[in-house]
C-alpha cells in the first residue's frame, strides 16, 4: 500500500511512518520543514520526502488543516485516528497526562524490553536505547504509546491499560477551562479496560535522572509493569539504567560548561526542571534561556508563568526570555503577548534576543535551553561554537 504522510517531520507522525515502512508499505511524506534530524533519518530509511498527487492512504498531523489536503486518496486519516486503528491489533498501554508522558513511556518501554516482552513503541522523543529513534518495532502483542490530550486526540484510543499521570490546565485554546480537560480525561478513562492513576512515589528507586517528578514517572512505569506481571526486580533494574531522553534534561558537557536541552514549556514543567537542575548541581552558576511556546498558551497561563519565573529566580542565578514561538495554525489574531512585556512583570527576569544569547553564557557553569519551539536549533548552534 502507498501511504503518504502530511507533516511527516512531527515527532509522532514520523514514528508512525516508520511503523508502516517496516511493515512493508511504500511510504512518502511532506512537511513545511524540509530539513532536520527526523527528516534526514527518514530519508536514510528509504522514505521519499516529496509531495504526491495520489496514494492509497493519507495520514496527516493534527497540526495540519485537513481541508488543505488536495491529494487523491480513498482514505484520509489524522495521526491519532490512524494510531487508534493500529492499537486495536495489540495489547495497548497508553500513557496520558499533562506532564511526563514521554519519560514514562520511555521508562516503561525499557522495563518491558528488560523483561523480554519485546514491545512496539511510539514515543514523543528520541531514545538512545532505540538508536536515537522515537520508534521501536517489536514482535509481541504489546504496544506502548503516548496518549496526548491536545484537541482530545487520546479519545481515539481504547487501551487495555490507560495511564493518567496528572491533569492540569493546558491547551486552553481548545478546552477553554480545566473542567472540560477533566471531562476529556474522564472519557479516556472510561474507554480504558484498566486505569492506573494516583500512584505513590516509590522512594527506594535508584535513578540516573534527578527530580521528584522523574521518580514519580518511574513509579507509574513500575505500577504498569506490576499490572502485567513483571517483577519489581526487573523493573528496578531497567529504571536504574535509564539515562534520560532527547530534550528531557538532555546534557552535553564541553570542558567546564554543561549545556542542557529541555522540552519544558508549561509552568509546572519549568519549575520542576529548574529544581532538578539545582538538585544535581547545587554549587554551580546556572543560567536558563526559556522560549515561551504559543502566544495563546502564554497568555492564558500568564499568572502561572509569572509565578514559575518568580520561584525559578530564587533557585537559579539568571533566567532569560527569548521571543515567543509562533505555532502555525494555532494562534489567535486577537491574542498577542511578547516576552519583553512578560520580563517587566518579574523582578530579575531578563528579555534577550536570540543573537545575543552566546554573549551571556560565558559566566555560567550550567546553561539550560528550555522550550518546545525552535530553541533547540539555537542550542545546537551554540554547542557547535563551543566545540
Amino acid at each position: 500500500m502507498k501511504i503518504h504522510f502530511v507533516g511527516i517531520g512531527g515527532i509522532g507522525v514520523s514514528a508512525l511512518a516508520q511503523y508502516y515502512l517496516l511493515n512493508g508499505h511504500s511510504v512518502s511524506g511532506e512537511d513545511v520543514v524540509s530539513k532536520g534530524e527526523i527528516i534526514e533519518k527518514l530519508k536514510e530509511m528509504g522514505v521519499n520526502i516529496s509531495k504526491v498527487d495520489s496514494c492509497d492512504l493519507v495520514i496527516y498531523s493534527p497540526a495540519v488543516d485537513r481541508n488543505q489536503i488536495k491529494i487523491k486518496a480513498p482514505k484520509i486519516m489524522s495521526y491519532p485516528e490512524a494510531l487508534g486503528e493500529i492499537s486495536k491489533k495489540y495489547f495497548t498501554i497508553a500513557i496520558s497526562g499533562t506532564h511526563g508522558k514521554s519519560t514514562t513511556t520511555a521508562m516503561l518501554s525499557l522495563i518491558l524490553i528488560e523483561a523480554g516482552l519485546d514491545p512496539t513503541v511510539i514515543v514523543g522523543t528520541k531514545l538512545k536505547e532505540f538508536n536515537g529513534s522515537n520508534f521501536r518495532m517489536g514482535h509481541s502483542q504489546y504496544l506502548i504509546i503516548e496518549a496526548c490530550e491536545h484537541e482530545a486526540s487520546f479519545l481515539n484510543y481504547h487501551p487495555d491499560i490507560g495511564v493518567v499521570l496528572n491533569i492540569e490546565a493546558d491547551h486552553l485554546d481548545y478546552y477553554q477551562n480545566i473542567e472540560k480537560i477533566r471531562d476529556a480525561f474522564a472519557t479516556f478513562e472510561s474507554q480504558s479496560k484498566k486505569v492506573i492513576k494516583n500512584v505513590p512515589v516509590i522512594d527506594d528507586l535508584k535513578m540516573n535522572v534527578p527530580g521528584l517528578h522523574n521518580k514519580l514517572n518511574a513509579s507509574f512505569a513500575v505500577a504498569v509493569a506490576r499490572e502485567i506481571g513483571i517483577s519489581d526486580e526487573v523493573s528496578f533494574r531497567a529504571i536504574s539504567k535509564f539515562s534520560g531522553t532527547w530534550r528531557r534534561f538532555d546534557e552535553h558537557i564541553y570542558n567546564n560548561l554543561i549545556i542542557i536541552d529541555d522540552y519544558a514549556h508549561h509552568p509546572t514543567e519549568i519549575l520542576a526542571t529548574i529544581k532538578s537542575i539545582r538538585e544535581k548541581y547545587p554549587d554551580k552558576k546556572i543560567y536558563c534561556f526559556f522560549q515561551p511556546h504559543q502566544h495563546q498558551r502564554t497568555f492564558l497561563l500568564l499568572n502561572d508563568f509569572v509565578d514559575a519565573f518568580n520561584q525559578s529566580l530564587k533557585i537559579i542565578d539568571k533566567l532569560f526570555l527569548i521571543d515567543v514561538y509562533d505555532v502555525c495554525g494555532r494562534e489567535s489574531k486577537d491574542i498577542k503577548i511578547n516576552s519583553q512585556e512578560i520580563a517587566k512583570m518579574v523582578e530579575g527576569l531578563e528579555y534577550i534576543k536570540k543573537e545575543d544569547v552566546s554573549k551571556e553564557i560565558n559566566e555560567a557553569d550550567v546553561v539550560i535551553f528550555m522550550g518546545a519551539g525552535d530553541i533547540y536549533n539555537l542550542s545546537c548552534d551554540i554547542r557547535k561554537n563551543v566545540i
